[in-house]
């Protein structure tokens, strides 16, 4: 997530996605659904899907894991997760929008808001 978020400020993203990924990790750092704290695993996984949205403004990304026994987990990606061989993400962006991260009340996470560019 560090990463991206880095390029995001390197290309001055105001609106981009993740289209595919194809990897390994050596860690995952996972957050899992309705959970507060996040949970490390270390060992070999593959990356069998990575979602996201991002931009200067922020990002929020799920990952999908399998482990060598074909075990898969899901959850939302958090920062100290470890690329093992590769990582090749496939990324779009979009010109015209703009992806902003507003703080809910509803729900205390900053929620993705779409804007004109």
């Amino acid at each position: 997530m560090a990463v991206l978020g880095a390029f995001a400020q390197e290309k001055q993203f105001e609106a981009a996605f993740i289209l595919t990924c194809v990897g390994s990790l050596r860690k995952a750092v996972l957050r899992f659904a309705n959970q507060e704290q996040s949970v490390t695993m270390e060992g070999h996984f593959e990356i069998v899907s990575l979602t996201g949205v991002f931009s200067v403004h922020g990002g929020h990304y799920h990952i999908a894991i399998s482990d060598g026994e074909g075990r898969t987990y899901g959850a939302h990606l958090m920062d100290g997760s470890e690329v093992y061989t590769t990582a090749e993400i496939v990324l779009a962006s979009l010109n015209d929008q703009r992806f902003l991260r507003v703080l809910d009340p509803q729900t205390g996470y900053p929620e993705l808001e779409i804007k004109p560019n």
